[in-house]
């Protein structure tokens, strides 16, 4: 039986009405735009934490940003450094011994921090199968100039912009200001820059708000730790994003309905830490954060949060198919009124 013509294009309208919609609203993000993946610490999972070799690691496997946690040596230069102290990463008890009776990274100078070499911790080796970084010391303490430089040159090399996203770990004007001046120092000012700058601290991201805004600077930053929904207002006023643990319980645990709540007060959440290392777990974990709307993930192996990321976005359809699609419809009606004519 020959369907009519005007009956095909009704079909085909129907089918546009009934799935267009449900496709268009597949991403839950803040913004309607793919979650970031982010390199905790460098690529943690494989390399040593925060080095110049797990951070081009993880560029190499597509993550979006990388992120350095930032602490302040004795004369004054920001380094990358999760802890306050340098004995749980590096082997300073060895080559440098105590000072004041520990190992505080602001006990040392940044001549002398740079005579450490950082060792692998959990999951982590020294080297990567098949990969050579570029860095004559791979595996020393970088300093944040050295991360910016690597983020750009790896930008240059790749062809897509490398975000930072670094860390005020210590509650101090003088860490505020030297992250502010050495970002300013390479280029970066605007929102629309990948950077993202978390704290712990909401009077360490109230001051920083206030410092960019009298620099003319606007860099995004996001408050870290999982607050209370009812203060998602309070908060936003300050800050562009939040960084909740997704290991959190209780209350503040991280749901649906806590990323839907965040999104209401226009906060992105970029959740911590992804650390599975099954890759069949850890898609799972991925996917079902994916599916509350989750804005990003800290995650400590950057390829399987990329490749969850791509499985996701392979599910659902660029915006130039709707056109295709509509614009298809547009013209079976254009030829269907000729016809009629």
């Amino acid at each position: 039986m020959r369907i009519p013509f005007h009956a095909g294009l009704l079909a085909l309208a129907l089918l546009a009405a009934t799935t267009l919609p449900a496709q268009a609203t597949s991403l839950k993000t803040l913004n309607g735009q793919a979650p970031l993946v982010i390199a905790h610490r460098g690529a943690s999972g494989y390399l040593p934490e925060h080095t110049l070799a797990g951070y081009e690691l993880a560029i190499k496997m597509g993550a979006d940003y990388i992120e350095p946690d930032l602490q302040l040596t004795k004369d004054g230069h920001l380094v990358a450094m999760h802890d306050a102290t340098l004995n749980r990463t590096t082997d300073v008890a060895t080559v440098l011994g105590r000072r004041n009776n520990g190992y505080r990274v602001a006990d040392y100078t940044l001549a002398e921090i740079k005579q450490l070499t950082v060792k692998p911790t959990g999951t982590g080796k020294t080297s990567y199968p098949g990969f050579t970084p570029s860095s004559a010391d791979p595996l020393r303490v970088p300093t944040f100039d050295e991360v910016i430089q690597l983020a750009q040159s790896q930008s240059a090399l790749t062809g897509r912009t490398v975000g930072l996203y670094p860390e005020a770990k210590i509650a101090d004007p003088l860490m505020e200001d030297k992250i502010l001046a050495t970002l300013a120092q390479y280029g970066y000012g605007k929102s629309s820059d990948a950077v993202f700058i978390q704290s712990f601290s909401l009077d360490t991201m109230k001051n920083i708000r206030a410092k960019q805004q009298s620099l003319g600077m606007s860099l995004q930053q996001v408050f870290l730790g999982n607050s209370a929904s009812s203060s998602f207002a309070d908060i936003a006023r300050y800050v562009n994003g939040i960084g909740p643990s997704i290991n959190a319980s209780g209350a503040n645990a991280v749901t649906e309905s806590y990323i839907q709540a965040a999104h209401a007060a226009g906060l992105l959440v970029h959740g911590y830490t992804f650390a599975q290392a099954n890759a069949e777990l850890a898609a799972a974990q991925y996917d079902k954060y994916f599916g509350w709307g989750m804005d990003g993930v800290f995650s400590n192996y950057s390829d399987l949060a990329v490749s969850a990321r791509n499985e996701l976005m392979a599910a659902v359809p660029e915006p130039s198919s709707y056109a295709l699609m509509l614009g298809g419809i547009a013209l079976l009606g254009w030829v269907a009124r000729r016809r009629q004519a």
